[in-house]
């Protein structure tokens, strides 16, 4: 499991491995079922499992476990930080996602991460020639994912297939009756330009004197968004815990956000607990922290 908050970024894949060789990434892995079999099939080959819940991670951490598979590494981060600043350009063979989230309400659109904007980003870290694939049981998602091709760099196709996967989403639409899916194969024929995003400065700012009673923090809405969601504070230790929830265009981080004494001043800044990448958003929320207890 790859902690890669703390690792130097982007990622030696090669380095990290101990050789170079075609590397794939599975956006979405759930339990690991097609990403470990894979792995096994294609030795050969180099994995990284892209995915967010916790429980879908340690299901496949359980499974790897079992079969010893040198060759797969997992992150638990969100597809496009990891694409933005993991990947190099044109280092990639393969991108897969199966089944991802629909979204299919309206107002849900903008969480659907297979955009324009995404596919191109996806697309720029793929070698030449290289492909992606998307499979879904919801006509409708494929319907949009088509529609956002143009302009990606990459050219689609469209087809029906039969479960193939034997993913735990496959099977459950098997058993709901569903005996086709939806398969749109992406194939890189240009090569958008999405350089490197880069971590933001996320300084620790510091107050001459903290009240915890007087805190009070008011979020932002916007293109970077900052919800308050809870604050603690240990009097004994005379520190305080905040979280926050930073969304940067769909992008979420759960960030914890410390006020700590420090002797001549308190310092608020990321908290260690924080596993986060330090982006604009982040850096956003630790200064409206600094604001809500006393900084100007």
């Amino acid at each position: 499991m790859l902690n890669v908050t703390s690792m130097s970024r982007p990622i030696d894949w090669a380095g990290l491995f101990g050789r170079q060789a075609p590397l794939e990434v599975e956006i979405g892995y759930g339990n690991g079922d097609y990403l470990v079999r894979r792995a096994k099939q294609l030795p050969e080959r180099d994995f990284i499992g892209l995915e967010l819940t916790w429980a879908s991670t340690k299901r496949a951490l359980r499974r790897l476990a079992k079969v010893s598979a040198g060759n797969v590494r997992l992150a638990r981060v969100d597809a496009r930080m990891a694409f933005g600043r993991l990947f190099r350009p044109r280092t990639l063979t393969r991108v897969y996602s199966l089944y991802p989230l629909p979204w299919p309400k309206d107002r849900h659109a903008r969480r659907r991460l297979f955009c324009t904007d995404f596919l191109r980003l996806v697309c720029s870290r793929l070698e030449d020639h290289g492909q992606a694939l998307i499979v879904t049981d919801h006509e409708p998602l494929s319907d949009w994912i088509l529609g956002q091709t143009p302009g990606s760099g990459f050219e689609a196709e469209r087809g029906m297939i039969p479960a193939r996967f034997q993913t735990k989403y496959e099977r459950k639409w098997q058993d709901n009756g569903q005996a086709v899916f939806h398969e749109i194969s992406l194939l890189k024929t240009a090569h958008p330009d999405v350089p490197l995003e880069e971590d933001a400065d996320v300084l620790t700012l510091h107050l001459g004197d903290f009240n915890p009673d007087r805190f009070d923090f008011q979020g932002q809405t916007g293109p970077i968004t900052v919800i308050f969601k809870e604050f603690l504070y240990d009097p004994r230790r005379r520190k305080a815990l905040v979280r926050v929830l930073v969304d940067e265009d769909g992008l979420l981080q759960h960030v914890w956000i410390q006020i700590e004494d420090q002797g001549k001043a308190w310092a608020i800044g990321m908290a260690r607990e924080s596993h986060v990448l330090p982006t604009a958003g982040v850096k956003r929320a630790v200064e409206l922290v600094y604001r809500a207890a006393g900084g100007d």
